[in-house]
């Protein structure tokens, strides 16, 4: 944190890193008194497939800059054209670009609302395919239960931070081996590693004040997850320059995002989303499970939530694997969505 805190106040070049992100297309929309950011690339194929990507907490939309030229042009990156996509990637909101809500009540279900109208309404995609991680994953898994004939296909990075409450009731298939291990790996996860979810879901307002006062604290809380959560062997460095961190960090220092961001987990402690008995997501999903990710999931645990027609376990990655391990991500949307194309 002292070399980190040391380059922000000494090295880092704003203006370098603001001329980098003003490269990409922006655009801002209102939906329903919600203003959103978003990046609107344009794929080079014959028939580029719409496709949004939805982040999580602590990230940006700059977690997906690596991986557009991938799936925009696949061609020039050793694929095959006919995979080229049209990729979207909104800002989620008060994450930097997009500001604030105004009022209470925007939780992952309304964000899901918000991007189904921007891919739909806005856009004007008849069909869209999805990917997302962390909140973005619970987000494009809403879009796939509430507007299945908008999407060819949902994506995830994760199935277990999901919005969605499975049914474990009397109707549900009882609980397998592998499972009741899952469960048990994630609650001693819990126990370690999962302070900052509680006090985010319960008291997040208290927290941003610290968080917002103090450029070091707020510096520590955000990197310390890219730190844990990613593949980078407790060396950071292996996987995010310090100007990589810090360029996401100032978004949330000068946008004054940690407190909205936050509430984002406090609002989906109060609007939880339950399935009903025998519900599920029925578009056909596909999942990647990275290594290093926070919890590995067998597939019998996704398959109560979700249509899963592909399960990939990846060699290697994290929680951020469109930063961590571009190039397999992108063959991996590549591959899942290619066959959803004329659907």
């Amino acid at each position: 944190m002292r070399a980190l805190a040391a380059y922000w106040s000494e090295q880092f070049d704003w203006r370098a890193q603001e001329q980098r992100i003003n490269a990409l297309p922006h655009f801002h929309t209102a939906i329903a008194g919600q203003r959103l950011h978003f990046v609107h690339v344009r794929g080079r194929g014959p028939a580029p497939m719409p496709l949004l990507l939805a982040n999580g907490w602590p990230s940006s939309f700059l977690e997906y800059e690596k991986i557009i030229p991938l799936l925009t042009d696949p061609g020039a990156h050793g694929g095959d054209p006919g995979d080229a996509f049209d990729v979207v990637i909104p800002s989620l909101p008060g994450f930097g670009l997009s500001p604030a809500p105004l009022a209470p009540g925007t939780h992952v279900g309304r964000i899901a609302e918000l991007y189904d109208a921007l891919m739909s309404r806005v856009l004007g995609y008849a069909k869209y395919g999805a990917h997302g991680s962390d909140i973005g994953a619970s987000v494009v898994s809403l879009i796939g239960l509430d507007a299945p004939a908008n999407v060819t296909g949902v994506h995830l990075a994760s199935v277990t931070g999901s919005a969605i409450v499975r049914d474990m009731g009397g109707s549900a298939p009882p609980l397998t081996a592998a499972e009741r291990a899952f469960l048990q790996r994630v609650a001693e996860w819990s126990e370690l590693e999962g302070g900052y979810a509680h006090l985010q879901r319960t008291k997040p307002q208290t927290l941003a004040y610290a968080l917002h006062d103090s450029p070091v604290g707020l510096a520590a809380w955000i990197a310390e997850k890219y730190r844990t959560w990613s593949d980078c062997g407790g060396d950071v460095t292996r996987k995010f320059t310090f100007d990589e961190l810090l360029t996401t960090i100032t978004l949330y220092w000068a946008y004054g995002s940690i407190g909205p961001s936050m509430r984002l987990y406090y609002e989906g402690r109060l609007h939880p989303r339950r399935l009903a008995p025998g519900e599920r997501v029925e578009v056909p999903c596909g999942v990647a499970i990275f290594p290093r990710d926070i919890a590995h999931p067998p597939r019998e645990w996704g398959e109560r939530a979700y249509r899963i027609v592909r399960w990939t376990e990846m060699p290697r990655g994290g929680h951020f694997p469109a930063h961590e391990e571009p190039d397999l991500l992108a063959v991996e949307l590549r591959e899942f969505f290619r066959r959803l194309r004329a659907s």
